[in-house]
């Protein structure tokens, strides 16, 4: 039983008490990005107003403070996922970044000809695109675990599909469309029991799960600040040992130590990675957004979006024609329901939601493999977040069922 206060925590979020079409807002698409609670959004003003320096290189008091304030959220981020050093968290400009950061730097130094990079039918563009760009430029394969009927990963075949060949295995935390959580124990194990390394996009699962990088033994993961009550910023998570290795991603000011005319030396971590002046204002605030989080417990996040999600699927089983994509058991899936309604094109269904100011994603969600393996062009989603509650639900499903009368 979820022992989220939600009615409390709404209180904090200052565009969930507005009407859109004279109506309360129902904001059901966190999955795309999450609301800012009021710490957020005041640790953005605090930093501008009274704050505003650059960093590092400054040795006067805003300077200083601002960069303590900046390393500050480093090392939140550091203790959120259970990092050993703060110098393994990079600040990018999103989880898309952070993942081509892993492609471009680790890849390109270490893939070449006739290696194989495998990852799964689940994944956002992001963990695909990278991928195919490095294994054309270098000659590799790039290789797919499939998914089941349920939208889950099928793994009696893994030791067939990560073999001696794979160099580096890439998967997702969470499925943005079925809400799948795949096994990654038994696929990062699988993967270092070749010596490959294992990446993992986390977008959608370090919002809205308990995550520790250690006990996971992941070598990379990417995830964005913006789903997850911050701003937009993204970090990425690397063993020392691995980005100690790896080349720059970008030159510029701040990741270098020394620069001549003919060649440079490199910063340390992580700012070796760190090209330019930063996102300072969004890492600080960023820092705000794990402390909320921090003082609900993941564990407590977790267990109320189990819930909606359980309610969810009940719910909507109410819908003549509609189709929830997805696994069956709460346990496996995240708090999300992307689903199809016959003879209703998913555009026209979130235009109609919006009239009675519920706010969906229609599409296919940069994961258009999965939706072909489905047989679909698009879907329309719904997604769950710490100040959603069962009476909206109850009013998606209303407005749902008035769409399905509409179209008849």
């Amino acid at each position: 039983m979820s022992s989220l206060d939600v009615s409390a925590i709404r209180e904090d979020f200052p565009i969930l008490q507005q009407f859109v079409h004279g109506k309360p807002l129902v904001y059901l698409d966190s999955a795309a990005t999450s609301q800012k609670p009021e710490n957020v959004i005041r640790a953005l003003d605090t930093y501008y107003r009274v704050t505003n320096a650059n960093i590092h290189r400054g040795i006067y008091q805003l300077a200083e403070q601002a960069t303590e304030e900046y390393e500050a959220a480093r090392k939140k981020t550091q203790k959120f996922i259970n990092a050993k050093s703060w110098r393994e968290i990079v600040w990018t400009r999103n989880a898309t970044e952070a993942l081509n950061l892993v492609a471009y730097s680790y890849g390109r130094a270490n893939i070449h000809a006739g290696d194989e990079i495998v990852i799964s039918l689940l994944e956002h563009h992001s963990n695909i695109v990278p991928w195919q760009l490095l294994a054309q430029e270098k000659g590799a394969t790039l290789k797919y675990i499939p998914v089941d009927e349920q939208g889950q990963l099928a793994l009696d075949d893994l030791e067939n599909i990560i073999t001696a060949k794979t160099k580096i295995v890439a998967v997702t935390m969470m499925s943005n469309v079925t809400g799948a959580i795949p096994p990654l124990d038994k696929i990062i194990s699988r993967a270092h029991s070749v010596g490959a390394v294992a990446v993992i996009d986390a977008a959608q699962g370090a919002p809205h799960l308990p995550l520790d990088v250690r006990a996971l033994d992941a070598d990379f993961l990417a995830f964005s600040g913006h789903k997850m009550l911050g701003p937009f910023i993204g970090v990425l998570y690397g063993k020392r040992a691995l980005l100690e290795a790896m080349p720059p991603f970008l030159g510029g000011g701040d990741m270098i130590r020394q620069v001549h005319l003919q060649e440079s030396s490199w910063n340390d971590l992580p700012h070796k990675f760190e090209a330019g002046t930063p996102a300072i204002a969004e890492a600080i605030a960023f820092g705000a957004a794990l402390d909320y989080l921090n003082a609900l417990g993941m564990a407590n996040v977790r267990a109320h979006e189990m819930e909606l999600t359980r309610y969810a699927l009940e719910r909507l089983q109410e819908v003549p024609t509609l189709r929830v994509i997805g696994p069956a058991d709460i346990a496996q899936r995240g708090g999300l329901a992307a689903f199809e309604m016959e003879n209703i094109h998913p555009h026209d269904i979130a235009a109609l939601l919006d009239r009675d100011a519920i706010c969906i994603r229609a599409g296919h969600h940069c994961a258009q493999p999965l939706h072909d393996h489905f047989n679909l062009s698009a879907t329309a989603r719904a997604s769950f977040y710490i100040y959603n509650t069962p009476k909206e639900i109850d009013q998606l499903v209303a407005s749902l069922q008035n769409a399905r009368k509409i179209f008849k």
